[in-house]
């Protein structure tokens, strides 16, 4: 029998995923981590990117996050995302929209521009939309 941890990905909004899996995967703030049943306990802070939830060799779950927090136990691990969206879910015309607005205001010289909120908006629209190409990839 395969061993598994619980997994609970909650947004400020709602719960987003809740149940077992054999590995997952986050984007953390030091690099991406891999999770698997009694893992070392740790917290980290997470960066936007895919979380990937292993639930069996035939089923995968991808999520896109924002940021948030990472909690790991060695039979729980929970993750507090600032939003958190299932892959399949993600509106690609949106997040083209978005990632063509920050270049724009980027690109913009003049400094009424906050760069660091347009860069960081610009980051989050780039791993949306790889998070995207990712699952569609995997035949999503």
């Amino acid at each position: 029998m395969t061993m598994t941890v619980h997994v609970d990905i909650v947004s400020a909004e709602k719960e987003v995923f809740s149940g077992l899996a054999e590995m997952i995967t986050a984007p953390a703030e030091l690099g991406e981590v891999g999770i698997t049943p009694r893992h070392a306990p740790f917290l980290s802070r997470l960066n936007p990117g895919e979380v990937r939830v292993k639930v069996s060799d035939e089923e995968s779950h991808p999520f896109f996050i924002t940021g948030g927090i990472l909690e790991v136990q060695p039979h729980l691990v929970t993750i507090l995302a600032d939003t958190a969206i299932r892959a399949k879910d993600i509106d690609e015309a949106k997040a083209l929209e978005a990632k063509a607005r920050a270049e724009e205001a980027l690109s913009d010289k003049s400094e009424k521009v906050d760069y660091a909120d347009q860069q960081a908006q610009l980051a989050k629209a780039i791993m949306e939309l790889k998070t995207l190409d990712r699952f569609r990839k995997r035949g999503g």
